[in-house]
């Protein structure tokens, strides 16, 4: 059968003859429209790219069925002849898809009639974000959004440690759609703001160009980020090259609409240039493209004999790229009964064209086709992801020169990277930039504005403590004199700063009330910053940002202080803690014990009945403390226990009355207050200044009728004289550093007591992202550490050595067991070995006694009872011999003189005792 089929097929071919051949291999044409203004190189340059990409494309597939025939038609540079030729190639030629060279703005209007018709559009030159295949399912991006490259800024911006930066953009469509997502990229991916944005008319002349640039000229940023079309953006350096804006100092950073067009400017404009950082997307240069460049001049040559040929730009890559997608796209979708579905006529005369565009039935088919399109182009891979090309990489080039020289690259995965290879990302960062200027430093990005300008601080003005600071009106003159320590201290640190800032005072008045009114001026861009005693505060921090702290911080309280006149029959008690008395009574019975010990066999004085032995050995022990012993030791390693025992008395009783004649003496001083607690039992009268923050800490606290403010230290005297009984406070709550101005001069009247609240001290106020704070802060840090700062705060607040330190007048506190340890141990250590050095003696000369004793005992208690009474048991004549011989040894503390009959009545009762026993 199928044998049969195939014969039948050969004898209809027989029978029709040549004309049925050419009718079987005759492509079928399929129409497709390109829109791009012919009347502009760069309209003509992607004319040339398109044609070439078709033609390539059939050469290397002569098999394919189907043909692209394009249709060019002239946008005239204009939305609305944009919009024209876009209607006459949909209602007249019917073309299935549109490739367009239109910016944004002429896109926008193409792409809502290519949503109606479903006609896939394929722009390789519309890159705002605002136009977004998301929003358009006609829409096909070809080329890089502007979007994606505002990560790649950023990472520039974070890298170099800029603060700030002013976009400079077109105003137009293309021009304003990426500012959104480069302030979010600026703001999140590299922690610097957006003073402000400098909008640049489309059609702007040189004059408005330098009105613009002026006026970037007052401003302190000196990072701008270029973004507008390249014609506006050459023109706008060349007008920035004449007016000085490209010297030292500055940074300019061109988007890639104006990067592309680097490689095709003259010498004059890339003069203007240098210094220029640009990005653009990274395209790896390789045969392929150079076989392209120099078919691309030929071609160009006979497209357009009158014009010189150029290598081919980023565009034009893209742009072959797109075509390439489309005739790749045409021959996968089967377009069959492709005309256009015409609407039904209404029968109404008003009707225009566009309501009489019809509809094609294969342009969602056309429109996958493209986007699931994937081959190697010529700008490399060319894949669409939700109707956008991906760009692996940003490349980051600078002017030098007559040309554009890499200096590193960006990807999402690796960041800047030097070096850039098909597999990782090389060194991180950039490579050297020749800046601005032809400069090699990095700019800091941003200057003090060159129109002369000063900065204007606000100042407060206090009705107390002046000396944070003072202001004063000449009566002369007239003119106000601001001084003060803050003042003193932001003049130090600006004379650190490496470079001029010129700065004028302008009194506050509203301070007094509060000092939110204050910073809050600031936010306002009322003023450039506030110097005075401003309290860093989080709250504060949401609207301006603080300098380093130049003062300490913290929220305490001041009481009076009052004598104590109580009569305590106890105050001997007190110079020694319970915990020392009880030690040294230890002690003095230790060392008894140990005198005893050792004496007690060899020495009649510490010998005789339990009573007698005991009332000597207390007395002994206790008499030391007056050095009133007149018993003689015998014993060498007693006399030396002794001695230590000696000092270590002297010692603790110097101290004891040293202690004593100072609580006997001086006159004791108490705080009337001691701690929070008592406040809100007793619901007294609180205090605080005039317009601090306090205010409101306390309000959380206190009852709010029982706060009063006052505002100089005056004023704070007399409320704590008086009392709260009196209509004036039991306690005044500040800062630290003004209640250490307070007791500078009331000394001896009050104190600081009770717990010091956190707070982060004094700053000086700027904007947010003010470039100065990190500066100042750095150089605050610089006065702290050095001498400069003690000498601005003795200047202002006096020398703190000249009033007497409170701790003085207030109790001192009892010596402890602790303060004597050291003491305590030696004399301890001392006398426990002379007691064991004894007992080996003892056990040494007694061992056989000491042994037969034991012997005949059966338990343990025996033989220490045994062992008791061999130990108590004494010669007599041994001992009577050497109280002759103690007798005739005297020493003021060791002995006394001997007394004879004391001597032998001692010996009597000594030996009626031996016998007794």
């Amino acid at each position: 059968m199928e044998f049969l089929i195939l014969r039948f097929f050969f004898f209809l071919l027989w029978f029709a003859g040549d004309d049925a051949v050419v009718w079987a291999a005759q492509p079928r044409a399929v129409d497709v429209g390109v829109i791009l203004n012919a009347g502009t190189m760069a309209g003509k340059r992607s004319q040339t790219s398109i044609s070439m990409a078709v033609d390539d494309f059939y050469a290397g597939h002569s098999n394919y069925t189907t043909r692209v025939a394009l249709h060019v038609r002239d946008s005239g540079g204009g939305v609305v002849a944009a919009a024209s030729a876009a209607v006459e190639l949909l209602k007249n030629v019917e073309v299935k898809s549109i490739i367009s060279s239109l910016t944004s703005g002429e896109a926008e209007f193409v792409v809502q009639l290519a949503n109606k018709t479903q006609v896939p559009v394929v722009c390789f030159s519309a890159t705002s974000p605002a136009l977004s295949p998301a929003h358009n399912r006609f829409f096909l991006r070809a080329t890089i959004s502007d979007s994606a490259q505002v990560p790649a800024i950023a990472a520039l911006v974070r890298h170099f440690g800029w603060r700030q930066v002013v976009p400079v953009y077109e105003d137009s469509n293309y021009g304003a759609g990426v500012l959104p997502y480069l302030v979010d990229a600026l703001r999140d991916g590299a922690d610097a703001r957006v003073p402000y944005r400098s909008i640049v008319a489309s059609a702007a002349s040189d004059t408005e160009l330098d009105r613009e640039l002026y006026k970037l000229m007052t401003m302190e940023t000196r990072v701008f980020v270029v973004h507008m079309v390249s014609d506006l953006g050459v023109r706008l350096f060349r007008r920035a090259n004449e007016l000085g804006m490209m010297a030292a100092g500055y940074v300019w950073i061109a988007t890639y609409g104006i990067t592309n067009a680097i490689d095709l400017l003259g010498v004059d404009d890339t003069e203007a240039m240098q210094g220029v950082i640009g990005v653009r997307p990274y395209i790896r240069t390789s045969e392929k493209i150079s076989d392209f460049s120099a078919r691309f001049k030929r071609r160009f040559r006979i497209d357009h004999p009158a014009d010189e040929p150029t290598d081919p730009t980023f565009y034009q890559l893209w742009a072959y790229d797109a075509a390439w997608a489309v005739a790749m796209a045409v021959e996968k979708t089967e377009l069959i009964n492709s005309a256009f579905r015409r609407p039904e006529s209404s029968g109404n005369s008003y009707s225009t064209d566009l309501d009489r565009l019809g509809v094609s039935p294969s342009g969602l088919a056309l429109r996958d086709a493209i986007s699931a399109g994937r081959f190697q182009g010529l700008a490399g891979e060319f894949r669409l992801l939700n109707g956008e090309l991906i760009s692996p990489a940003f490349e980051f080039v600078n002017v030098n020169g007559s040309t554009a020289r890499s200096i590193g690259y960006w990807t999402p995965t690796n960041g800047l990277s030097k070096q850039l290879t098909s597999k990782t990302s090389g060194p991180a960062g950039l490579m050297p930039v020749l800046w601005p200027g032809y400069g090699g430093a990095v700019p800091r990005g941003w200057e003090i504005p060159t129109n002369g300008k000063k900065l204007r601080i606000a100042v407060p003005v206090k009705h107390g403590f002046d000396q944070f600071v003072k202001v004063e009106t000449d009566p002369t003159t007239n003119r106000r004199r601001v001084t003060g320590y803050c003042i003193d201290v932001f003049e130090a640190v600006v004379r650190e700063l490496p470079y001029a800032v010129s700065f004028e005072y302008i009194p506050f008045e509203d301070s007094s009330q509060s000092y939110d009114l204050l910073v809050d001026q600031v936010f306002l861009r009322n003023f450039d910053a506030v110097v005075g005693d401003t309290t860093i505060l989080a709250r504060r921090s949401e609207h301006v940002e603080f300098t380093m702290p130049f003062t300490e911080s913290g929220v305490s309280m001041i009481v009076p202080i009052r004598g104590s006149n109580d009569k305590n029959i106890w105050i001997f008690l007190l110079p020694l803690t319970t915990e020392l008395w009880l030690g040294s009574l230890c002690f003095f019975i230790f060392t008894g014990f140990v005198v005893w010990a050792i004496e007690h066999r060899g020495n009649t004085e510490f010998a005789g009945d339990l009573p007698n032995q005991l009332g000597t050995t207390f007395y002994f022990a206790f008499s030391t403390l007056v050095f009133s012993h007149k018993e003689n030791l015998t014993s060498n390693l007693t006399r030396f226990a002794v001695i230590i025992w000696f000092f270590v008395v002297l010692i603790l009783s110097s101290s004891y009355t040293a202690s004593l004649t100072s609580m006997l003496t001086v006159q004791q001083l108490q705080p009337t207050v001691a701690d929070m607690s008592q406040l809100n039992k007793t619901k007294v009268n609180i205090g605080y200044q005039d317009g601090s923050f306090v205010q409101g800490m306390l309000q959380e606290m206190f009852h709010v009728q029982k706060l009063k403010n006052y505002s100089t230290p005056g004023q704070y005297a007399e409320a704590l004289l008086k009392g709260s009984a009196n209509g004036g406070v039991d306690a005044i709550f500040d800062e630290i550093p003004y209640l250490k101005v307070f007791l500078s001069e009331h000394c001896t009247d009050f104190t600081m007591v009770g717990p010091t609240y956190k707070t982060d001290g004094f700053g000086f106020v700027f904007p947010l992202g003010s470039s100065l704070v990190p500066d100042i802060s750095r150089a605050i840090l610089s006065i702290t550490e050095g001498e400069k700062m003690g000498q601005i705060e003795k200047a202002w607040f006096g020398d703190p050595s000249n009033c007497p330190s409170q701790s003085n007048n207030l109790n001192s506190p009892s010596l402890t067991f602790q303060s004597f340890g050291g003491l305590f141990l030696i004399t301890g250590t001392v006398s426990a070995l002379a007691l064991l050095l004894f007992l080996a003696k003892f056990i040494y000369q007694e061992w056989d006694e000491l042994r037969a004793a034991t012997r005949r005992q059966s338990s343990m208690w025996k033989k220490m009872v045994a062992v008791a009474k061999l130990y108590h048991n004494v010669d007599q004549q041994s001992l009577a011999s050497k109280r002759e011989d103690n007798g005739s040894v005297g020493s003021p503390y060791l002995s006394t003189p001997s007394d004879t009959s004391f001597g032998d009545r001692r010996s009597d009762d000594m030996a009626e005792t031996l016998q007794a026993r």
